[in-house]
């Protein structure tokens, strides 16, 4: 337990409450009421492994912060109270302090936002993560995190729109705010709330407005949609705001007042409207992920154009299923699903915890990709074990071992299905409400598009290969369109995609929007070099398509190979470092990536006191 001092001032302790009994949201505050009796009260915490029950009366209801922006004078005191009792390195905040300012000048006026983990009713954080890292409690309703188990995936920072999951590069672990619950069950309000100069902070049962407070709102300029995740925070802000705002950090987001009176995030032009290559910020810590999404689908558009193309008995595919290539082919398409699995481990702070993936299966789509993908190597490797002694090389090698065509049929099937769900979690891993850029149907068009391509640009070569061997002109003249045909339609359904996603960033006046105007900007070469190769490729196949063979068709297939690799690799990169997030505003240097990025450049990251580390782990 947290030891009181004697001399504890009034201030730190908790109020009795007199909260109603439901909150905003219509849900129970008495959380052992909310649980149905499913927790009983009175239960054990060991808090820092330590036995015992506080002596608090409210523990089982949910308790909430209380921010009066009109109060804040932006002295950072929470935050070094909060780093201070965590122990945090000077990396690491749980809570921080950013602004928002707007007017000019003689009526300039800034405003202060203090924030840390809302400790929400619908924890997106909870649901997400593959590990089971976090649980909400019924007491207090604080949500906890065990750095212990967290493996350092991040998805929780994506998909939590307030910033409060902190990804330690160094430890390669995410850790954030416990409410202070040690300090909570002795009835002393959290060590932020004690040390804030400007009484701007306060605590307890959530809907209990404490003393000398007239509002508890929802949302302030700054704060991203309430309904994403029911935050257990209140607001109080009584000055009046110019009607447009602008953050101090390097985000190119700004507010605007719209007619209801609700400051919603439209595009604030920091980075200026010159048209460059950005090709220097093309790289990014999900590296790792971009060569995961891109040879995950290849495998498995590979396969399935292969299992899908015999059971409608496509003549180029039962070429290709009956020639000695067969088999190096699947052997292709499973090591390419091992080497996206291992690139997925490699992207974890923790690597060698990839087990832990698998825990919450029945919330996390992480878990349910993970599974996906691995049953999908299994089944795949097991059909190439059951057509191994098909293969003629093997039978000169090694005999007759047997024939097994329901086994092929029935693994090859299941590989199909555990691809297919595989490739679906894949997609709803990216549908964030938190990160608008990608959560639009264009992800998925993105995700089978680049499969159809890259699979069949896989397809295409063996089925080319396999061509001698099959006799037939005409076999040629059909692998030659079908490869072709794929990768026109993979083309089209990719571009459509793109298209409709530009046209509604263009107008979303959200994050995504944000996004857009930097892909237009910063990364506006790019973005029209990946558009021109996938145009490019479209015309390259549909010329494919109308060859006859000869000895420029390999030049042709090495040229659409090309392009298509490229296009894919461009278009997956800029999918990543473009994404804008819903996060709380930062300071000017704190929770600032343009700082961070100039601190780099001058070797001011170097000081392990700026606070500034490597964006990798």
């Amino acid at each position: 337990m947290w030891k009181v001092r004697d001399d504890e001032p009034q201030y730190a302790f908790l109020k009795e409450s007199g909260a109603p009994e439901v909150n905003y949201y219509e849900a129970p505050i008495d959380l052992i009421a909310r649980s149905g009796g499913a927790v009983p009260a009175g239960r054990e915490m060991f808090i820092n492994e330590e036995p015992g029950v506080g002596s608090n009366p409210n523990r089982n209801k949910q308790h909430a912060f209380h921010f009066t922006a009109d109060n804040c004078i932006g002295c950072h005191a929470c935050e070094a109270a909060c780093s201070e009792k965590n122990d945090n390195p000077a990396h690491i905040s749980f809570r921080s302090v950013g602004y928002v300012e707007g007017g000019s000048y003689p009526d300039f006026k800034r405003m202060n936002i203090s924030m840390a983990c809302n400790h929400c009713d619908d924890p997106v954080c909870l649901k997400g993560c593959p590990t089971r890292a976090y649980t909400k409690h019924v007491e207090y309703g604080a949500v906890l995190q065990d750095p212990e188990t967290c493996f350092g995936c991040g998805y929780c920072t994506w998909v939590c729109p307030y910033n409060a999951p902190q990804l330690d590069p160094i430890k390669g672990q995410v850790s954030k705010c416990n409410m202070c619950v040690d300090r909570l069950e002795v009835n002393l309000k959290p060590a932020c709330v004690s040390a804030c100069l400007g009484n701007a902070l306060n605590f307890g049962v959530v809907e209990d407005l404490p003393e000398n407070r007239e509002q508890a709102k929802l949302s302030i300029p700054g704060f991203p949609s309430p309904e994403i995740t029911h935050p257990n925070i209140r607001f109080q802000q009584t000055k009046r705001m110019p009607d447009e705002v602008t953050r101090t950090d390097g985000m190119a987001v700004k507010y605007h007042k719209d007619e209801q009176g609700e400051y919603r995030p439209v595009v604030d032009q920091k980075k200026g409207v010159e048209k460059r290559w950005g090709l220097d910020k093309l790289s990014s810590r999900e590296n790792p992920l971009v060569i995961f999404t891109l040879v995950s689908q290849a495998s498995l558009g590979a396969f399935a154009i292969s299992t899908l193309g015999s059971a409608f008995a496509l003549e180029p595919i039962l070429a290709l299923r009956s020639s000695a290539l067969y088999v190096p082919f699947v052997a292709l398409v499973v090591a390419l699903a091992g080497v996206g699995m291992l690139m997925s481990a490699t992207h974890l702070g923790k690597p060698l915890r990839f087990y832990r993936g698998f825990n919450n299966l029945r919330h996390s789509p992480v878990c349910r990709e993970g599974l996906g993908m691995l049953l999908y190597m299994v089944f795949a490797g097991l059909h190439l074990l059951s057509v191994l002694p098909d293969n003629a090389v093997f039978q000169r090698w090694f005999g007759d071992w047997g024939h097994y065509p329901v086994a092929a049929a029935v693994l090859s099937t299941l590989a199909l299905v555990s691809g297919a769900v595989g490739l679906y979690y894949m997609y709803r891993c990216y549908r964030i409400p938190a990160r608008p850029f990608w959560n639009h149907w264009q992800t998925g068009s993105s995700f089978v598009g680049s499969a159809l391509a890259l699979g069949g640009i896989v397809c295409l070569w063996f089925m080319l290969l396999s061509a001698p061997a099959s006799g037939a002109a005409e076999n040629t003249v059909a692998m030659l369109a079908l490869g072709g045909g794929l990768i026109v339609v993979a083309a089209l359904i990719e571009g459509l995609g793109l298209w409709q996603h530009a046209r509604a960033m263009n107008v979303a006046n959200n994050e995504g929007s944000v996004s857009h105007y930097i892909q237009t900007t910063v990364f506006a070469k790019s973005y029209l070099l990946r558009n021109t190769l996938l145009l490019l490729s479209t015309v390259i196949a549909l010329g494919l398509t109308l060859t006859q063979g000869g000895v420029a068709t390999g030049l042709i297939a090495a040229a659409l190979s090309l392009c298509v690799l490229a296009y894919a690799v461009i278009g997956r990169a800029l999918f990543y470092v473009l994404v804008v997030p819903t996060t709380m505003p930062g300071a000017f240097f704190w929770k600032n990536k343009d700082f961070e990025e100039h601190a780099r450049d001058i070797g001011l990251a170097n000081l392990p006191q700026v606070g500034v580390v490597a964006d990798l782990h």
